[in-house]
This record gives structure tokens, sequence and C-alpha cells, in this order.
């Protein structure tokens, strides 16, 4: 049974050695310490709200709206700064809650009225596209000295590869988000959330807590996406993270977390953001290929691990019947 729950996450963590090795066999300069670096900090931002997702899907959820949180709060944060002159410290401190707050609505709408995740979190999304959207139609440009440190802050790696601000936000915010999961009584309620709310809650699961904190959480991490990604771009757009949600998914989904809820896996996420990184990386390396084929492979993934899930899904169901038959 271990085996079979692991067998996702094994694939993709295979599927991403085979590559970079296919990568690195074929191109010069492929399998470097600089590739690796620049998987990671070209996708921090991803791998961020990734594992905001991570925390919902597993629950049991599903969020649309954190490509326009991201939007929304590098365009607020953009406009506080450039605008207002607002030092970057003071707008992200202001920007996280209210974040936090807007999770925390949409999870109380989820849990008190009942309604559907995807619903709550679509309106979510139009909400605040439309926010980010009436503050600026613009791209708003940051031009301050503590973006310029921040641009400048890290240290170089053997082989020219360069581990900075960004790299450093996500690892400290992954190895936060694996303790919540794996070592806190949290993590186990939003496992337990995931694999049936109604026996969660006559198990004692705080289960409207728990529902609110992941919406929280996710809000405030796709914020933190937001931040990591104005340092990339030196400004804000209201367009920015479109589709963004979806790549999230995709990523969760490839890293071995059920759709269904209940099974997942924090590293797996990683390793499904890294695995598409690599995919475009090596389309970037060969030249010849249209950057769309990024999004042929990674919607075949996709659709394969899908498959898979429903296939070991069925062969649990048929064990778990199997077994229950044998002891009666």
């Amino acid at each position: 049974m271990m085996s079979v729950r692991y067998l996702p996450l094994w694939i993709t963590a295979a599927l991403l050695c085979l590559l970079f090795g296919i990568g690195g066999w074929q191109f010069d300069g492929f399998a470097s310490l600089a590739v690796v670096s620049n998987l990671f900090s070209d996708n921090a931002f991803l791998l961020i709200v990734a594992l905001g997702m991570t925390l919902v899907i597993i629950s049991g959820g599903i969020d649309l709206s954190v490509g326009a949180v991201i939007a929304l709060s590098g365009v607020a944060v953009s406009l506080l700064i450039s605008q207002y002159q607002w030092h970057p410290l003071l707008a992200f401190a202001l920007i996280l809650p209210v974040a936090a707050l807007f999770g925390a609505l949409m999870g109380v709408l989820i849990h008190v009225y009942k309604l559907q995740p995807f619903i709550v979190t679509l309106a979510g999304m139009f909400l605040a596209r439309g926010l980010a959207t009436t503050l600026s139609e613009e791209s708003v440009a940051i031009d301050h000295s503590f973006y310029d440190a921040i641009a400048e802050f890290g240290f170089v790696l053997p082989g020219g590869g360069w581990v900075g601000a960004s790299t450093m936000i996500f690892i400290v915010l992954l190895l936060l988000v694996i303790v919540l999961m794996h070592y806190s009584r949290f993590g186990t309620y939003v496992y337990a959330l995931g694999g049936n709310s109604q026996s969660a809650e006559l198990m004692g699961v705080p289960v409207a807590r728990t529902t609110i904190a992941i919406y929280v959480l996710s809000s405030v991490l796709a914020a933190l996406a937001g931040i990591v990604f104005t340092f990339y771009t030196f400004s804000g757009y209201a367009l920015a993270g479109v589709g963004m949600e979806l790549d999230a998914i995709a990523a969760v989904v490839i890293g071995g977390t059920l759709l269904t809820g209940g099974s997942g896996f924090v590293i797996g996420t990683v390793l499904g953001v890294l695995l598409m990184g690599v995919i475009q990386t090596y389309i970037i390396f060969d030249g010849s290929l249209s950057s769309w084929w990024t999004k042929i492979v990674i919607g075949l993934l996709l659709f394969g691990f899908i498959v898979l899930q429903k296939v070991l899904s069925r062969r649990t169901a048929l064990t778990t019947a199997a077994g229950g038959t044998a002891h009666g």
C-alpha cells in the first residue's frame, strides 16, 4: 500500500532525472549548477504559490484566485512604493494581512454556507483581478534602493550558479510548510479533511478553523508570490499571473497529490514545478521547437497522472474491499 501511494512521486522524480540527464547528454551546459539554480530562481514565485495550492488540494478543495491575488498584490505594492512613497517592507506588511482576510472570507463562504470551492474561488479570482485593474490598467514601475539591494543579494555557486533572495525565501517557506504539514496537528487535520470531511468532524477535527486557515495560507502565499514576482519585473501589472493557478494545479497533480484530496506530498509539488521548468529549459536549449510545446508536454503529463491516479484509486478501493470481505 505504501509503495502504491508513493508511486506517482517516484515517477515524477524519475521523469525529472531522466529529462535532465537527456538534456545534459544532448546540450553542453545543460547539466550544470547554473541551470539548476536558474530553475529555482526563475520559478520561485510559482513554487511559492504551488505550496499553498498543495494544502488546498490535499484538503479536497481548489483555489482559482491565486493568479489574480498575485496580480493584485503586485499592483498594490507597486503603487504604494512608487506613488505614495512607502518603504517596501511597510507595503508588504499591509498587503499580507489583507491577503489573509481575503482568504479567510473565501474559507468562511466555503464552510459556513457550504458553497463549492470552485465557485467561491472563481468569484475571488474575478474580484481580485478586477480590483487590480481598477487600481491601475498600466504597468507600475518600482524604483527603490531596497529592490536594488534585493536584486544583488545572494551568493555564487561553482559553475556560475546563483542563489538569490527569491530562492532563499522559497526554501524558508518550503521548510515551514513541510513542518506544518508533516510534523504538526494542523497537517493531520488537513489530510483528514481531504479524506472525508464528515468523518473528520466526527473525530474531533476543527473543520471550520482548518478550512479557513487553509484558504488564508493559500492567499498569503499567493500574495508573497506576487511580491517575489515584483523582484523579477521591478513592476506590478494587473494582467500578471494569468493562468498561473492552472500551472500551480498542474504542478501539484504531477507531484503526486490526489485531486480528490486526502493524499499528497509537499516535496512532490516542488518536483512537479521543477519538471515543468526542465521541459521549458530543454525547449529553450533546443531552439528549434515552439515554446507552445511546453504546454503540450505538460498537458500530456497531466493527463497521464490523472489516469494514473484513477487507476491507483480503483486498485486501492478493490484491495480495501477484498480485505474487508476476507475479514468478514
